[in-house]
């Protein structure tokens, strides 16, 4: 004997308001880490640098000059502001949402700019890493310099999220084209 459960209640409120408020956080994201990616690479120490470059915490020796900060920085900022405009993106689909607009053509495009952009900040990443760790030990003495290369459990997991996300858009606008054609027999 099969038992089912019935599919929880659709709560168009309780959309709107966790659709407003993801909204919001995304807004706030928007503009917090670009202060917090600047404000790290100002005053971080050499170890919490070399993390970020997957380099280990004595692989930079010495201090680190000015110019080498901000073009860390700089390099740093590329990966982030791709995910930033990911985030817009999403910002503006759950603006949508909140309005009751969920089903449309538009939200379907936020959905998948937001999964492309978060992929291309994934893969940006990825280069970051050999560009940051020599960057951080180019004063280093010769044969002290180092070149990292790294794939993490993280890349994989945020290139999955962003492949089901452009799942998801795909299927929402496959549903809303048989929707509309469906429409247009009645």
């Amino acid at each position: 004997m099969q038992h089912t459960t019935a599919a929880p209640a659709f709560d168009p409120l309780a959309l709107r308001r966790t659709s407003r408020i993801l909204a919001v956080a995304c807004g706030i994201l928007v503009w917090v880490l670009p202060l917090a990616v600047l404000a790290c690479w100002a005053v971080a120490d050499t170890s919490t640098l070399a993390a970020q470059a997957q380099l280990v915490p004595g692989a930079i020796q010495g201090a680190l000059t000015p110019l080498q900060r901000v073009a860390g920085a700089l390099l740093t900022c590329v990966p982030v502001g791709l995910l930033l405009r990911g985030l817009w993106e999403a910002r503006q689909c759950f603006q949508r949402f909140a309005q009751g607009q969920v089903f449309t053509p538009q939200a379907v495009l936020g959905l998948r700019r937001f999964a492309a952009w978060t992929m291309a900040s994934v893969l940006a990443g990825m280069l970051l890493v050999p560009a940051l760790s020599v960057l951080l030990t180019l004063n280093n003495p010769p044969g002290m310099r180092h070149l990292a290369i790294a794939l993490g459990s993280d890349h994989i997991f945020t290139l999955l999220f962003a492949g089901v996300v452009w799942l998801m858009a795909a299927i929402i606008g496959q549903g809303q084209a048989l929707a509309e054609e469906n429409a247009a027999f009645v």
